[in-house]
């Protein structure tokens, strides 16, 4: 550990850890809703498919505007403003359904509530994507002041977060508690979370200067790209597992294996926990047997998890089978981010920036296609559409050996990484 490590070094530490737990909550309190969302709004499968894609390409436009305003205010200014919003917007999402106020006013036209969903949702994305990036930039800072890699951590309260979200759902579907209701008490929670523990992020002035754009341009024709795109393709596929799971997993459930609505959350709730325990023993496993072994067990376990959601009879088989997909999909984000860093000789990020952009690509055609083959067949369209994210989840065994690529001059393999956490 570097030496000099402040008190303000140490709130700026607990801060962050805030800021990715309160991501995680509101994150984990809206997808695991969705079913109830699509009820409230009496949505078709196709339509909800179109609102749920609208989340990652509007946090795309989010990530990119905070990245723009990170070198004249700072990562800390954007996520203390981008944070709370997060956590207002998943509040509005649940006041959409019922614009009348519980009858207490003449219920509005169809057309409005939906008008109100789609722009309350549009706004979640944006605030989401600036969270996501802001997030990242002062973990890599405090990561940066502390000398070691701490990223890990970061993600796994990420995690622990979402499955208190999760529960959290099942609970008030089980009290049979207003959407807006369930949403503003997990939106009260984070919003008093982001205000207490804000003021103490990192400054502008205390998270350094970054590389400039001649700096990075100069810096990206160093970097190889063929072994990016060998790791980033088998990181797309397994986000775009992740966002089937995470966007649909408990519609799958609900509506295919006729699970109450307590029940339906519990498979997110499930995926979860394994995640957190396959990420706290994966870094211990890449050091005894290899990152090339590690990718394919992955691989191994999250084919055995999907094939287990596709063929599941009951709603308790597939949480089991959701449990089972994260244990494996789990290491191949983190161990991507690690291949990168062998081939990255800039010191700049330059690697890990590339493959993060698979993150999104993952997450958008995850999304997208689910979403497009889902209504195409009554009764069994979620079942059939899951076989998709199964069947590619095989391209991590073609790419299994670009996990281990000959180390760049100069590159730093151990380079802290940012990702996007998996769902």
């Amino acid at each position: 550990m570097s030496q000099g490590i402040t008190a303000r070094d140490r709130q700026a530490r607990i801060s962050a850890y805030t800021a990715f737990a309160v991501q995680g909550l509101c994150f984990a309190s809206l997808v695991t809703q969705v079913p109830q969302i699509q009820k409230a709004h009496h949505l078709s499968d196709a339509t909800l498919s179109l609102v749920l894609l609208m989340v990652p390409l509007v946090a795309g436009v989010g990530s990119v505007v905070s990245g723009a305003l990170f070198q004249r205010l700072g990562s800390g200014p954007v996520l203390r403003v981008s944070q709370p919003a997060v956590a207002v917007t998943i509040a509005l999402i649940g006041l959409t359904g019922d614009l009348s106020f519980g009858g207490t006013l003449p219920r509005p036209p169809a057309i409005a509530e939906d008008v109100a969903l789609y722009t309350a949702v549009a706004l979640f994305g944006l605030f989401v994507g600036a969270v996501d990036a802001s997030m990242n930039a002062q973990a890599v800072a405090v990561e940066r002041r502390y000398g070691i890699s701490l990223i890990t951590g970061f993600y796994a309260v990420w995690s622990v977060a979402g499955i208190l979200g999760g529960l959290w759902a099942a609970l008030t579907n089980r009290l049979d508690l207003s959407l807006f209701t369930g949403f503003a008490i997990a939106a009260a929670v984070g919003i008093a979370a982001s205000l207490t523990t804000g003021p103490r992020l990192y400054r502008r002035a205390e998270e350094g200067d970054g590389p400039t754009a001649e700096e990075l341009k100069a810096a990206g024709r160093s970097v190889p790209w063929r072994p990016i795109l060998i790791v980033g393709t088998a990181m797309a596929v397994a986000y775009l597992a992740d966002a089937a799971i995470s966007s649909y997993g408990a519609k799958y459930l609900d509506d295919e294996l006729s699970a109450s609505d307590w029940v339906a959350p519990l498979g997110y709730v499930a995926y979860q926990i394994t995640m957190v325990i396959s990420r706290g023993v994966a870094d211990f496993a890449v050091r005894r047997s290899g990152a090339v072994r590690v990718v394919r067990l992955g691989g191994l376990v999250g084919i055995a998890g999907m094939v287990g959601v596709v063929a599941a009879p009951s709603a308790p088989f597939a949480i089991a089978a959701f449990a089972l997909a994260g244990l494996g999909l789990s290491v191949i984000a983190p161990v991507s981010f690690s291949a990168a860093g062998r081939v990255d000789p800039t010191g700049l990020g330059v690697a890990v920036s590339r493959v993060n952009i698979f993150n999104y690509v993952g997450f958008v055609l995850g999304a997208a296609v689910v979403g497009a083959i889902a209504p195409l067949s009554a009764g069994h369209g979620l079942r059939i559409a899951f076989t998709v994210p199964t069947v590619l989840i095989l391209i991590v065994f073609i790419t299994a050996k670009g996990f281990a690529p000959a180390p760049v001059e100069g590159a730093r393999p151990d380079a802290p990484a940012m990702e996007r956490p998996m769902a």
